[in-house]
């Protein structure tokens, strides 16, 4: 099904695009004068009304408000397969509108779903080890499997192995560009961004012929980290984005995870150093059941009050536990549990499944928060 464009996306685009208009000048232009159109058209007195905005910026962004050309971007995004969406549609990411500078629009080839909003960002080094690699595509798949979106920057390294990972369990994941749509980044990784965008999406806040600039990874950053439930950093050297995207993810109150290496390893200097400053330190899956074990649970209280506040301003509401994708074999292991503890044989015996297929749920019901284990192979609902 073809995605459309937000409706008004068109003034959209010609405000954040408007010199020295930037995702937090953007918001506080809207919160001051009531509406994209409004802040169009207003007067460079208005403007200058609006903290922050002196007379200087209020002259830039009233000469450029009509600069960017909208009509030529929409016909390339039709070409590429892109679809543009602000941040007062339906369809925006909910993690992601929470933070405190969101994108104003999104540029998406592929799909966003509902269940997205269950999202594990695995980061790391461009240059990285066979070791490190192995760990980023190991627990994007285990997590995919387990019906996490896997989101990452698709950089080279574990960013790409993270996204691997995922595709190979057949689940989704999400790349986040630090350029424009058109500018695949690194090139080599044109086959991944299809692949991706065919059971995921690539995204970005950029134009979408807007290059590759270093300046434009701290922001893709905070997107990654505002897409996620918690970050995952496998393999980060002292001074790597990976460090920027944990750093963001703490400022929108998530939950940040490293794996550690070798002690003497550079490449792992900075995931050591998150650690020292309180990240969960993962060297097993059970460590990331541990930090994300209690999704259900605290976020059925969290949602019960945030959807009815999404319910009338008809949004989706933040991390919702309802888009938990149960397969068959989940949902009848779920089912089998009836509020007493149960053993696995029982399970087994009560489902008529096969074991490996029964422990492989349990180990998903365990990630996704539904069950807990106690002592001896029991579970509970």
């Amino acid at each position: 099904m073809k995605q459309t464009h937000s409706e008004g996306i068109q003034n959209w685009l010609k405000l954040i695009r408007a010199d020295g208009v930037g995702p937090t000048l953007f918001h506080r232009l809207i919160s001051h004068l009531g509406s994209v159109e409004d802040v169009l058209q207003a007067s460079i007195q208005q403007l200058t009304r609006v903290e922050g905005i002196g007379d200087k910026t209020a002259q830039r962004i009233h000469a450029t408000r009509d600069d960017f050309d909208v009509n030529a971007e929409l016909a390339m995004a039709e070409k590429h397969g892109v679809w543009i969406i602000h941040c007062k549609d339906g369809r925006y990411p909910a993690p992601l509108r929470a933070i405190y500078d969101p994108p104003p629009v999104l540029y998406v080839k592929g799909t966003l779903a509902r269940s997205d909003s269950l999202s594990v960002a695995i980061v790391g080094s461009r240059r990285c080890t066979t070791y490190g690699q192995e760990q980023a595509s190991r627990f994007g798949h285990i997590l995919a499997s387990a019906g996490f979106t896997i989101v990452s920057g698709m950089a080279r390294g574990i960013d790409t192995a993270a996204h691997h990972g995922a595709l190979a369990a057949g689940g989704r994941t999400i790349a986040v560009q630090g350029c424009g749509l058109t500018r695949i980044f690194p090139p080599e990784n044109e086959e991944l961004f299809c692949r991706i965008a065919t059971s995921g999406a690539c995204i970005s806040e950029l134009p979408l012929a807007y290059e590759p600039l270093s300046e434009n990874f701290p922001g893709r950053n905070r997107i990654i980290a505002g897409l996620s439930m918690a970050v995952l950093v496998v393999e980060a050297s002292a001074k790597s984005g990976a460090l920027l995207t944990a750093r963001a993810a703490l400022d929108s109150d998530r939950d940040v995870m490293a794996v550690p290496g070798k002690i003497d390893s550079p490449f792992s200097q900075g995931s050591h150093r998150l650690i020292k400053d309180g990240a969960r330190l993962v060297d097993s899956i059970d460590d990331i059941m541990e930090t994300l074990g209690p999704v259900g649970e605290t976020l059925s209280e969290h949602a019960a009050t945030h959807a009815e506040k999404a319910k009338r301003k008809n949004e989706t509401p933040l991390f919702d536990p309802a888009n938990f994708n149960l397969s068959p074999v989940e949902i009848a292991v779920y089912n089998s549990l009836d509020g007493q503890p149960r053993h696995v044989e029982e399970i087994v015996a009560d489902t008529q499944l096969e074991p490996g297929k029964v422990n492989a749920a349990l180990i998903s019901l365990r990630l996704k928060g539904l069950i807990k284990q106690l002592p001896g192979n029991v579970f509970l609902k």
